[in-house]
């Protein structure tokens, strides 16, 4: 006759068998940031030398930075508010354009929207008063990789087409940023929400690239854009290639906003 004992341990070898480990956004769900462990990245464009970039552990802002948290910055930063801020870093037309005054986001937009309009200099600032920096493009593709459950899922066809759809849903008036969507390693709207700043994103217009076309090529945003691209089909990154290639440190855009990194 089997023993209770045996019954209890054969129960609980069997439910381990069925319950799914913790996911990593599970394990990540506390905090603001983001523990990201290190892995590589396989850039848009390179050669048969150099396909994979290693990217190291790092630790990134689950969320973008919102409207609310750029105003106490500017609050205690007053070179930064909208009629201090220096030509030279930003353009005054367009810079926090959507404000009333310079402490006063407005209502048109929940205080925890994400924050745009706002320039590389600024958003770098933001990101150095918090002891942090903006990421690399590395590190930033290579979280925008992974879908909800898998880690790089950057080759999978059902996941650039998802990307591209919610490129082409994105609202015109911005949500707040607890709707952004979690993705495999619990970092929020990495798509779903705004184009987001990178610390090189003028990297792309460096004259002795990989193409060997010049950074400002427009032809290349054509049908010559997969020449020389590691993974042709990617379509949503030549749409962030292309985007970066049109900025200066100074461009502001109501659809552009950030995260810090660590």
């Amino acid at each position: 006759m089997t023993s209770l004992r045996t019954v209890l341990a054969t129960t609980a070898i069997a439910l381990m068998a069925v319950v799914p480990e913790p996911s990593f956004a599970q394990a990540n769900a506390r905090g603001d940031m983001i523990r990201i462990p290190g892995g590589h990245y396989e850039p848009l464009y390179g050669s048969a030398r150099s396909e994979r970039v290693a990217v190291s552990a790092f630790r990134l802002d689950r969320d973008p930075v919102t409207r609310g948290e750029y105003l106490a910055f500017v609050q205690s930063h007053e070179e930064w508010t909208r009629s201090q801020v220096a030509p030279v870093k930003a353009n005054r037309a367009s810079y926090l354009a959507d404000w009333t005054t310079d402490d006063d986001p407005g209502r048109a937009l929940p205080l925890d929207a994400p924050i745009t309009n706002v320039s590389w200099f600024a958003a770098r600032a933001y990101c150095d008063a918090h002891d942090k920096r903006l990421p690399t493009i590395a590190e930033w593709e290579y979280v925008a990789a992974s879908s909800a459950r898998v880690r790089d899922a950057a080759r999978s066809p059902e996941f650039i087409q998802d990307v591209v759809s919610l490129y082409l849903s994105r609202a015109r008036v911005l949500p707040s940023v607890e709707t952004g969507g979690r993705n495999y390693y619990g970092v929020r709207g990495m798509h779903s929400l705004v184009s987001e700043w990178v610390e090189d994103f003028n990297s792309v217009l460096v004259s002795d690239d990989s193409r060997g076309v010049g950074g400002r090529d427009h032809d290349f945003f054509c049908a010559s854009a997969a020449i020389g691209a590691l993974d042709p089909t990617n379509y949503p990154a030549f749409l962030r290639y292309a985007l970066r290639s049109g900025l200066s440190g100074r461009t502001t855009m109501q659809s552009l906003g950030f995260r810090c990194a660590a």
